[in-house]
């Protein structure tokens, strides 16, 4: 490695006291960089922000991830920064070099089949109302797309203190969304009558009349997020699904399953409660995936034998 690099490691090992392993990472970010230098035939203090860009464009190409190029960069932005203010370089090659986006990871949906087998899912315990209570859970948040919040907040009733309700006549959901944003969601009859038979259960002795909320535990308190995630994780298993179900893949769920039915983007926007189109336009991807994998396995086009050898 070169000298410059190991009196800047001294730097910011003795001066700026960071902490061993952090020394170490900056000692593989220089090592990595005196080795393009080396490839380059170009000094460290001579390099330019188009050798920067053509590394940058090689690790990617290589298969680094964009987060490993980021910490890269970042490495090799303070040792020049440092050499600036040794007055060794006279500006930063690094500077307004960003590495390449990492591509987002799609939300994860169930199949329309395992979705259905879920939320049509009879446990088989012995308790009709711990059964009911979560059936009326996964029929809100897959039949309308509701955030595991938006759920944990709804009340039985209307009320100005209310931050969500449903309308069981009406067939809607009222809930208090991101940025306290209201907005309605149609309630399907599965729903409905879910939440019907949990109503009539929720409160046999009458104990609970002062407790606004819906969903409540066992000793008459509202539901947590963390209780619902571990409801349907258990849910799920009972159910014979291969994947945990949680609350939010629900409701990427419902946003791909109707997107495979209608196409209506914007529809589909009003019920997520996005307020950017762009959000839900992941959703795309997905139903894309789908009509993909329906291609791979009925077209006949879609997979060519070989050729028998002669």
């Amino acid at each position: 490695m070169d000298a410059l690099a190991h009196r800047y490691l001294d730097y910011v090992r003795v001066e700026k006291r960071l902490a061993v392993r952090t020394v170490e990472l900056y000692a593989l970010d220089l090592l990595k960089l005196s080795e393009y230098c080396e490839q380059a035939q170009v000094d460290l203090v001579k390099v330019k922000n188009s050798h920067i860009r053509r590394w940058v464009a090689h690790m990617h190409g290589a298969g680094r991830s964009g987060r490993g190029i980021a910490l890269i960069l970042s490495g090799w932005r303070g040792f020049y920064t440092w050499l600036g203010r040794e007055g060794l370089v006279p500006s930063n090659p690094v500077q307004d070099v960003r590495a390449p986006k990492a591509a987002k990871p799609l939300p994860k949906a169930l199949s329309v089949d395992d979705a259905v087998q879920l939320a049509s899912f009879d446990s088989e315990v012995n308790d009709p109302w711990l059964e009911a209570r979560d059936a009326a859970m996964v029929e809100l948040l897959y039949g309308g797309g509701l955030r595991v919040g938006e759920l944990t907040g709804l009340d039985v009733l209307a009320s100005p203190a209310a931050r969500g309700w449903v309308d069981v006549q009406a067939g809607e959901a009222h809930v208090l969304g991101k940025g306290s944003k209201r907005r309605t969601v149609p309630v399907g009859t599965q729903a409905v009558a879910a939440l019907q038979h949990w109503l009539l259960l929720r409160d046999p002795t009458g104990t609970h009349t002062t407790q606004p909320a819906l969903f409540i535990g066992h000793h008459g308190t509202r539901l947590t997020a963390q209780s619902i995630w571990q409801r349907l994780k258990r849910r799920s298993a009972q159910a014979g699904l291969a994947t945990p179900v949680h609350p939010h893949m629900l409701r990427h769920s419902f946003a791909s399953h109707l997107l495979q039915s209608s196409s209506d983007l914007r529809a589909v926007q009003e019920l997520l409660g996005h307020a950017n189109i762009s959000t839900t336009q992941v959703y795309t991807r997905l139903d894309f995936q789908h009509l993909a994998k329906a291609y791979d396995a009925a077209h006949p086009r879609a997979k060519i034998k070989p050729r028998a050898q002669k």
